[in-house]
């Protein structure tokens, strides 16, 4: 009896973590180039491959009567994973995980980007807008040309600049809110 009871108790736990799991959608590309490099050893092969993906947590709406269809809802935040693989004649010399995610800023959308030193916020078009470091107090140092400024993300996941004003003396701030 006590066997029973512990087989059905473990196909049940089984069987709701089995579907339990949340939806997502899932947007997958993956970009190779293959270039040919001719030395006094002779003719190697490099391969790059990117692979960038995106992530978005699936929820629905509330259901409306007389309707068949639920909406869902299209606010979730979009999680961005690129991954570059090098090889050389067949060995991966380096794998490299880079993460980013979309901000809106007065009517633009920019990509901010890890790498090698924080992040770096792009326009689409890659024109690049600044920079950003990472402070010993989970902040963030912004550099432009002509502007620095420290940064910090809110609980929603908004990235907020903070700039002094000289003329007004108060602090400017300035919200990129995260594409969802």
């Amino acid at each position: 009896m006590k066997t029973i009871n512990l087989t059905m108790t473990a196909l049940f736990l089984f069987s709701t973590t089995l579907f339990a799991q949340t939806p997502e959608n899932v947007k997958s590309e993956t970009k190779t180039t293959v270039t040919t490099i001719k030395d006094s050893k002779g003719e190697k092969k490099l391969v790059k491959t990117v692979n960038t993906k995106e992530v978005q947590k699936v929820e629905l709406g509330e259901e409306k009567a007389n309707t068949i269809n639920i909406p869902q809802v299209v606010d979730n935040k979009v999680e961005v994973t690129k991954t570059t693989k090098v090889t050389l004649d067949g060995v991966v010399q380096e794998v490299n995980v880079e993460r980013s995610a979309y901000y809106m800023f007065e009517g633009k959308k920019y990509q901010m980007q890890s790498d090698k030193s924080g992040y770096t916020l792009n326009s689409i078009d890659n024109s690049s807008k600044g920079i950003l470091r990472k402070t010993s107090n989970n902040n963030y140092i912004y550099v432009t040309d002509n502007k620095v400024a420290v940064g910090f993300y809110d609980a929603d996941g908004n990235f907020i600049l903070e700039t002094y004003d000289v003329k007004t003396d108060a602090l400017k701030r300035e919200k990129f809110e995260i594409v969802k």
